[in-house]
């Protein structure tokens, strides 16, 4: 009787020990996913809430400056630092040219439109491009001539449209 008291007591504390082993084991591994999942959760709840619209754009063939105008129609509020990581996107359909909305050097919009350093749901952003900084090869030659503008903002939210230069 004793012995199987004995032998029931150690089953029972093998069972324990062995209960801690696969929990202390495996703890991590459910830490991790759930933060993974959580990340990918949190990205794309951003991503979804991103939204832009192009209102407006011009694109002088003898001018100075491409302008384009977004509106951020979402309900994410995005910062300037976003921003400078976006890229954008013109020249003629098929033959583009890629800038950084910031490069180190120029700020292709103007942060002082951005009262908060948010661009803020509502917010309208221009964006200048100088013609001589697209490469001549990506340029369209005259009047009439298709242009291709794209923005990617850092989250991977993109809006692009073709419209012809003036």
């Amino acid at each position: 009787m004793s012995s199987e008291s004995i032998v029931t007591a150690l089953f029972l504390i093998s069972a324990v020990i062995a209960a801690g082993v696969l929990i202390s084991a495996i703890f991590p591994a459910i830490y991790r996913t759930a933060d993974t999942f959580g990340s990918v959760s949190h990205e794309a709840d951003v991503q979804m809430r991103t939204d832009i619209k192009i209102v407006n754009y011009y694109y002088p063939v003898s001018g100075e400056n491409a302008i384009i105008w977004l509106k951020n129609v979402g309900t994410y509020r995005i910062g300037t630092l976003e921003l400078d990581e976006s890229d954008i996107f013109i020249g003629q359909p098929g033959s583009f040219y890629r800038f950084s909305l910031y490069d180190g050097v120029d700020r292709y919009y103007e942060p002082v439109e951005l009262t908060n350093n948010f661009w803020d749901q509502g917010e309208t952003l221009t964006i200048t491009i100088p013609i001589n900084d697209i490469p001549s090869d990506y340029r369209p030659v005259s009047a009439g001539d298709p242009v291709y503008f794209a923005i990617v903002l850092s989250n991977g939210a993109r809006r692009s449209i073709e419209f012809n230069a003036d």
